[in-house]
């Protein structure tokens, strides 16, 4: 897979370079249940017609740009995690977009002919609620239109989890909410996080979110060892409930699997995690 960053000054360089493609649009963090569907949904078509996949994703988050920096945005992951994860889904050409003002003001039918036509997309799909352009006004009901017929589209509708459409917004309310036993059933997946613990302390990769504070069970991973165990999250820091191996210092990651009350004990007194009682 090829990764992609276009931003005003290399664009056309890039539009130069681009061979026919169906398109996956999005910002795609978390990479979740939803995600996949559009991501797979392009692979098929693309498949069918016989061309590349390509997936556009845009950073930094609108939000924060458009609100000149005053919102805040609790990333799933970093770039280069959703990097390894669509090299494994297919993917051809990672294109990411720098999300600027000047960007996001472009109308709705220059954006299309800027960055899908003149890109090589013959085919783009999307989430349902997916919109371009100026306020947010293009949409992908008129995404054809405004490519003047040379795009064809296919909407993937909503994804849910018990009626609950699965969004990276409510990822992160659960993540706020400390309801990391429900991310499984968003993600496909346990929520990871990755960073370095130096013994005394773990200082998180940007990009990730943790946990609201509160004692979680996790896995600690460093290479091929592991070490189930208990931390306790409090003022965006984490530290372990029992000291860590020797072997656990370094770059690691942490899988959360569940967080400990009354209902939901600390381990060893009968947790089930991933249907195993442990």
């Amino acid at each position: 897979m090829e990764t992609i960053y276009i931003n005003h000054d290399n664009l056309a360089d890039w539009q130069g370079k681009a061979n026919a493609c169906v398109m996956a649009l999005g910002f795609f963090d978390g990479l979740h249940y939803g995600h996949r569907e559009v991501i797979k949904t392009a692979l098929r078509i693309a498949k069918d017609k016989g061309v590349q996949l390509a997936v556009m994703s845009f950073f930094p988050h609108p939000k924060s740009v458009l609100s000149n920096g005053e919102k805040q945005i609790d990333y799933l992951m970093p770039l280069s995690v959703k990097e390894k994860i669509l090299r494994g889904l297919g993917v051809d050409t990672f294109y990411i977009v720098e999300f600027t003002r000047g960007f996001a003001a472009l109308s709705p039918e220059q954006y299309v002919k800027d960055y899908l036509v003149n890109l090589g997309v013959i085919h783009a799909v999307a989430g349902f609620d997916f919109t371009y352009g100026s306020m947010g006004i293009g949409n992908l009901d008129r995404l054809q239109k405004d490519s003047g017929g040379i795009i064809d589209v296919t909407k993937v509708e909503k994804v849910a989890c018990r009626g609950e459409k699965i969004s990276s917004t409510s990822i992160r309310e659960r993540l706020a909410a400390g309801n990391v036993e429900d991310l499984p059933d968003f993600l496909g997946c346990y929520y990871e996080i990755e960073g370095m613990w130096d013994g005394q302390s773990f200082k998180l990769n940007p990009y990730y979110t943790l946990p609201a504070p509160g004692k979680y069970v996790v896995t600690f991973n460093i290479g091929n060892l592991s070490k189930f165990t208990e931390v306790i999250v409090e003022e965006k820091q984490l530290k372990p409930v029992l000291e860590l191996p020797l072997y656990m210092i370094g770059e690691l990651s942490i899988v959360w699997h569940q967080k400990i009350t009354q209902e939901a004990p600390s381990f060893g007194t009968n947790l089930k995690v991933g249907g195993l009682t442990l």
